[in-house]
């Protein structure tokens, strides 16, 4: 009997040890990124949503994590859309400075909006 009872001991305290591991952090902090995208891709995207992923961002930056891959990039087309080309061109660079893999698409943007300009 006493061999039982180590390993139903031993079982318990092995449940007991993984029921207190923490998760592990994630690469990436979303805050409200996703369903901003979501009411930008329904014709919804307006000067509201920049304030929403501005706000959103500086606690990102608050609790020392990055913003997913396409965040900057969505802003800068957000900035495009109600005329901050100044704004816009900053986002689409820190985006090509995070995720240097976005550069060939963010060049490709910024190459559409100076024509739109000119």
């Amino acid at each position: 009997m006493s061999e039982r009872r180590v390993l139903t001991l031993a079982l318990f305290s092995a449940v007991l040890l993984a029921g207190c591991s923490t998760p592990p952090k994630t690469l990436y902090q979303w805050e409200g990124y996703q369903p901003q995208v979501y009411e930008y891709f329904k014709g919804q995207g307006n000067a509201e949503q920049i304030t929403v992923l501005e706000q959103d961002l500086q606690k990102i930056r608050a609790k020392g994590n990055m913003p997913p891959p396409g965040y900057h990039a969505h802003l800068g087309l957000l900035y495009a859309a109600i005329g901050k080309d100044d704004q816009m061109v900053q986002q689409f660079q820190t985006e090509k400075e995070l995720f240097p893999e976005s550069t060939p698409y963010m060049d490709f943007l910024l190459k559409k909006y100076k024509k739109r300009e000119g």
